[in-house]
């Protein structure tokens, strides 16, 4: 006769053991998971009941815009989460899936699934399953995750009457790998697992032992950190320019913004590194990428500094990050450069070299540095509006709030108008989050709603401020309803032109992402904010002041001309950048000009 969990080890030990759902509460609070964003479903409803005592299960408007959420939450905490039914629930969230994957996302993906009591020749309702199969695919979604590296698993059962479930151990292991390796994982959990006794798990006393258990196998450091500094001692104009791993390393990043101000370094960021630097520090030179840059630190980058020191860049190039290989970005080919890309895990190896470059004696002040800033360019005057001088009046508008705006824009001319925003400190370490193509549309107010809680948890009214065109806003509109649950405090840009402008390539319909009879302040009105008409630089720069004074939710409507005076100098770059790539006469001629040839 088989024995019992009791039988087999003592009533003492039976009774200490946790049921699944109550240990997977404490294992999301002990990685500091504060919330998770979801739909709910029958297969998931056990686990939802089980988690409300441990953290925040908050809705999201569809399964796709939880997973974005969910990716927002991962940018500002160890993990982001996000939670849903069995497969109808899973699967619209693999563009989310893609997303964490490419930008190195510790995002968890939970799914409900079947009972392990209810698998048998039937097909179940949610199954991948068409009526003609001789089988049924209870795997689908963990294939979808895997196939695009996921590393995705199910919560396995007791598989013995004397021995309790060891589901809670095998989700720790997932929840760390996602952690250390800042990859996304997704992990299905049978509904009847919830209510089951699994194995007591002894976890450490802090995440932090989890980090100190990563040891650095690597040797030569101290080697790396000699050769660095002997070539800052013989520079006389060096630049730090630091990678966009380390959006997800702050105390590294701390450290090396320290070694900077102690050595007077000046320093500058890739453009999927933007927000994660103050841009008012005199050091700070801004986000760079090459011929598309519009910043003042760019004569500093390109001509005068005579060493590079490069921490935490990518280890494969990104064509958007580097200037859409135009060969135009000029830190990439400088002549007298160290890298220094982080190989280890938690980017160990850059931080010990870090540590060693603090040793070195204080540098008198850097006098290049302190003319870098310029502001006088900054135009007051009212004069229509479009994305040509859309992050100008942004920026003199911000100058007059009391706390800087946190920017959260949308893929489209929006993004690529962005980067010449003024990004400063912010209450949650980030001023600025964008989706860099990877998800395409549709990511900017799941966003929103991540740093909305994230503010909400430090008692931050710092404004957020989402710039969108028209047709990203679309994709996206119904994610308002938990804004205004939210009471979020977000004003949104909503350039209007009524088609897909970016990349634009004929007059086919399906550019037509608009129609001239639709009213979003009227939309905004219905979700409890305010519209705004807005047609003029002065206008802009009044209601942004207006809006942010008053708080809550507002969308201000930017009519705006597609006429090429009228868009931004980035944008405007990479058409003619485009334009050279496909063979363009005239664009090419235009190039060249652009690059000084």
């Amino acid at each position: 006769m088989a024995k019992s969990i009791k039988d087999n080890f003592g009533n003492e030990y039976y009774s200490r053991l946790p049921l699944l759902g109550d240990s997977l509460g404490e294992l999301l609070a002990f990685f500091g998971v504060k919330r998770t964003y979801g739909v709910g479903g029958d297969f998931v409803a056990n686990l939802i009941n089980s988690l409300e005592g441990h953290l925040e299960v908050l809705p999201s408007s569809n399964e796709m815009h939880a997973g974005f959420s969910a990716c927002a939450q991962a940018e500002l905490n160890p993990l982001g989460v996000c939670m849903t039914t069995y497969t109808v629930g899973s699967l619209p969230c693999v563009s989310a899936a893609a997303l964490a994957r490419t930008e190195g996302l510790p995002v968890v993906f939970i799914s409900g699934a079947p009972g392990e009591n209810e698998i048998n020749s039937h097909a179940l309702h949610h199954s991948v399953h068409p009526h003609t199969a001789w089988n049924t695919d209870l795997d689908a979604a963990l294939n979808s995750f895997r196939a695009l590296g996921v590393r995705a698993e199910r919560l396995q059962g007791q598989r013995h009457s004397g021995q309790p479930n060891v589901a809670a151990e095998q989700c720790l292991d997932l929840l760390t790998y996602a952690y250390l390796n800042r990859q996304p994982v997704f992990i299905e959990i049978p509904r009847d697992l919830i209510s089951q006794p699994t194995q007591s798990l002894s976890l450490p006393t802090s995440l932090a032992q989890l980090t100190q258990g990563q040891q650095l196998n690597l040797s030569g450091a101290e080697l790396i950190a000699s050769d660095i500094k002997s070539k800052l001692a013989a520079s006389t104009a060096p630049l730090v320019f630091i990678g966009e791993k380390l959006r997800l390393n702050q105390p590294l990043l701390e450290k090396i913004l320290n070694m900077c101000r102690k050595q007077q370094l000046p320093y500058a960021t890739s453009w999927f590194g933007k927000g994660m630097l103050d841009e008012s520090d005199p050091l700070c030179l801004g986000s760079y990428n090459g011929a598309f840059s519009e910043l003042d630190g760019k004569t500093y980058i390109e001509s005068v500094a005579d060493y590079v020191l490069e921490l935490g860049t990518a280890i494969s190039p990104s064509d958007t990050n580097n200037a859409f290989s135009s060969q135009t970005h000029l830190v990439d080919s400088h002549p007298n450069k160290t890298m220094l890309k982080g190989t280890a895990k938690c980017e160990l190896d850059i931080s010990v070299v870090v540590d060693s470059l603090l040793t070195l004696a204080a540098k008198p002040k850097n006098k290049l540095s302190e003319t870098s800033h310029n502001e006088s360019n900054l135009d007051m005057t009212s004069v229509m509006l479009g994305y040509h001088n859309l992050a100008s009046s942004i920026n003199c508008a911000q100058h007059q709030l009391a706390q800087p705006y946190i920017f959260v824009p949308e893929v489209g001319s929006a993004l690529f108008a962005s980067f010449e925003l003024d990004t400063f400190a912010s209450d949650i370490n980030r001023s600025y989050l964008a989706n860099p193509w990877y998800a395409a549309m549709g990511t900017c107010l799941p966003y929103a709603r991540a740093i909305a809680d994230q503010l909400a948890e430090v008692k931050s009214e710092q404004p957020i401020l989402v710039l969108t065109g028209d047709g990203g806003f679309n994709f996206q509109a119904n994610e308002l309803i938990n804004l205004q649950k939210q009471a979020a405090n977000v004003t949104i840009i909503y350039m209007r032109n009524n088609i897909f402008h970016l990349g634009k390539a004929g007059d086919a319909p399906i550019y037509a992402c608009n129609d001239t009879g639709f009213e979003p302040r009227l939309l905004i009105k219905a979700y409890g904010g305010h519209g705004h008409l807005c047609e003029t630089t002065g206008q802009l720069m009044d209601s942004l002041v207006e809006c942010a004074q008053r708080g809550g939710l507002h969308l201000i409507e930017v009519p705006t001309s597609t006429e090429p005076q009228f868009q931004s100098e980035i944008t405007k770059k990479l058409n003619c950048y485009i334009g050279f790539r496909n063979g363009d006469p005239e664009a090419t001629d235009r190039w060249h000009i652009l690059c000084g040839k």
